[in-house]
């Protein structure tokens, strides 16, 4: 397999979805910025997929990750995390996109089953990204995270050394 394959664009998105669609293949969709892999995003990762039949992640590009954490993020470029994530097994496929918010890569991907993480509460998630899901008849799963594992925690190790 070559997991490079499983990197989407936003052109090539619709048409992976509706294959995935024919297929009668459940999607679960998840995004975010995926830094510096760690546990907590590998378990997340495995949970979020085990809800459905494929797991699409979106990724933050690095204009937006700035726009979110601030000028000295990412560490590591949005084609670097997208293919490490896309090197998952649990990832069927990754699209970067442009935004800080989700709101149309989740118009385009429709997917069944959205999760976020658990810092997010449905009453905190973006109100347009739970109207898209929403309206588009899916459903919204909070899966906690892996205590004591963050990009954060680890950074702040790494400006010890």
């Amino acid at each position: 397999m070559d997991f490079r394959s499983k990197l989407l664009t936003a052109a090539s998105l619709p048409a992976w979805r509706e294959a995935q669609r024919a297929a009668r293949r459940r999607l679960v969709v998840t995004n975010g910025c995926f830094d510096l892999l760690h546990l907590g995003h590998v378990a997340y990762l495995e949970s979020a997929r085990n809800l459905g039949d494929a797991l699409l992640v979106g990724v933050n590009s690095d204009r937006a990750v700035r726009a979110l954490k601030g000028p000295q993020r990412p560490v590591n470029e949005e084609v670097d995390r997208a293919l490490v994530l896309a090197a998952l097994e649990s990832v069927s496929a990754v699209c970067v996109f442009d935004s800080p918010a989700a709101t149309d890569f989740l118009a385009m991907a429709r997917p069944e089953i959205y999760v976020k993480g658990g810092d997010y509460t449905l009453e905190t998630l973006n109100r347009e990204e739970r109207g898209v899901v929403e309206k588009a008849g899916g459903r919204i799963v909070i899966i906690p995270f892996v205590p004591g594992k963050s990009t954060t925690a680890t950074l702040a190790k790494i400006s010890k050394l």
